[in-house]
């Protein structure tokens, strides 16, 4: 019911905000800039200066597209309309079709084999305490701990499979199959706070950009993930009444604690060309690793490995196919935002608000990456470049907004893609959870942007 209302309050806020432009500003090709337009497209729009000052920026996205004199101006349209939309959510599937085909087939393999049992023994007692409802042994243990293992280390391509099946396993142990469980709330909240250990997106894009030095903002962001996990973990435990300070939780906390600071240690001593190098060679390596020890384990155990890779890959493409709707609803909805000029409008209320109470406005620059990021990773990415484009990047709103980028993951797509796989629709308070956690996020990131940066422009 949540994500319904969320969903129905994007469109109707969108729609309105374009009946307004178009009757008071004299945007009169908002319209077919909403439902047919294309990234990329030159529009035609008569604004106020002050919006031609601002929509010079977001025209920065793309490097390109020409503020006029006056009132008149080119923008750059920078989000595809509702109906080019429609087929980036099915090519994304489609994209993802082969991802998790693979993925999904070598965890049949190493479930076959005794693989994800064995992991569900190792972590079992951690999680047992987070996840009372999940029998210990169960393989949904395996799942999960496979799939915060890759969101650690920024596998975005495997996380999303082995999410996936730590979903499907969860919605087995379900008894109303239409209704979020405990322990899906509790997995997702966590999955979506993100915790990371090297952004490597954000710096391989500020090397790009030629900052002076890509790999500045890693400690903030890493710092930012931990205490956000930190926070899903206690909401959702609030929540579910679980109690945090018990032996097993508090142990496991602190050994996590000293490895992350181990590496960041680590990581600190190595220069820009260095940290891209370690974070290749640690991500991709374990990949290969994994495949390894999976078919080791196979061979091991005996089991008829292809059969069993065919028969997971198989449940890869079904659940492709299935979060196609799920999919598109969420990305119309985020494009109509974009399209519309919503989040201009929010953004422009938002340093307003803050210059007239005196307060320093700096941050605000850096904004619309973390409110785009609950609902698109690509827009959000696209608003850091323009950040950097617009400001420099070694400004301090592009540090900030690079921050923003890798410090959450996407939490509306994640509950489409999530939930929808498992046909979940009521999600109870999964959504409100995630979003506070959020919220502590971007305060965190804007603190330690301050600190980290404070001195710089």
């Amino acid at each position: 019911m949540a994500l319904s209302r969320i969903w129905s309050a994007f469109i109707l806020i969108s729609i309105l905000v374009a009946v307004f432009k178009f009757a008071a500003c004299g945007e009169k090709q908002i319209f077919s800039s909403m439902v047919v337009g294309k990234k990329g497209d030159s529009v035609q729009v008569q604004m106020s200066p002050v919006a031609v000052a601002n929509a010079a920026k977001a025209a920065a996205l793309d490097s390109s597209g020409q503020v006029g004199a006056g009132d008149v101006k080119t923008r750059i349209q920078v989000s595809n309309g509702i109906v080019d939309t429609c087929k980036d959510a099915v090519t994304l599937c489609i994209e993802l079709i082969g991802m998790l085909a693979l993925f999904m087939g070598f965890m049949s393999i190493a479930e076959r084999a005794g693989g994800i049992n064995l992991l569900s023994r190792i972590i079992g007692p951690f999680f047992s305490k987070l996840f009372p409802e999940v029998p210990k042994g169960h393989p949904a243990m395996g799942h999960m701990i496979m799939n915060f293992s890759a969101n650690l280390l920024g596998l975005d391509n495997a996380a999303t499979p082995f999410g996936l099946k730590a979903m499907q396993s969860l919605q087995e142990l379900n008894p109303k199959k239409d209704v979020a469980s405990n322990a899906q709330i509790m997995f997702l909240c966590l999955h979506a706070a993100g915790f990371n250990i090297i952004p490597v997106s954000v710096i391989a894009i500020r090397a790009a950009q030629h900052a002076s030095d890509p790999t500045d903002v890693f400690l903030p962001c890493m710092i930012v993930t931990f205490i956000g996990t930190m926070t899903a973990m206690i909401i959702v435990s609030f929540r579910q009444q679980i109690r945090l300070l018990q032996p097993v939780i508090v142990m496991w906390v602190l050994g996590i604690s000293t490895v992350v600071a181990l590496i960041v240690w680590y990581i600190t001593t190595l220069s820009a060309g260095g940290v891209q190098f370690f974070s290749s060679v640690l991500s991709n390596g374990l990949i290969l690793l994994v495949f390894l020890l999976i078919i080791l384990g196979g061979l091991y155990k005996r089991i008829n490995i292809f059969d069993a890779f065919i028969d997971g890959a198989k449940n890869g493409f079904d659940t492709a196919i299935r979060i196609i709707p799920y999919l598109v609803g969420i990305l119309v909805a985020v494009s109509m935002l974009r399209t519309s000029g919503t989040f201009d409008v929010v953004i422009d209320g938002i340093k307003n608000f803050f210059a007239y109470l005196g307060a320093d406005t700096r941050f605000v620059d850096g904004l619309p990456t973390a409110l785009i990021r609950p609902l698109s990773g690509g827009a959000a990415r696209g608003m850091m470049v323009s950040t950097m484009i617009a400001n420099g990047p070694d400004s301090f709103a592009s540090r900030l907004s690079g921050i923003f980028q890798g410090a959450s993951d996407t939490t509306f797509y994640i509950v489409a893609v999530y939930f929808g796989a498992v046909s979940i629709k009521d999600t109870r308070y999964a959504i409100g959870s995630m979003l506070l956690a959020d919220l502590v996020g971007v305060i965190t990131s804007i603190a330690l942007a301050y600190i980290f940066f404070g001195n710089i422009n």
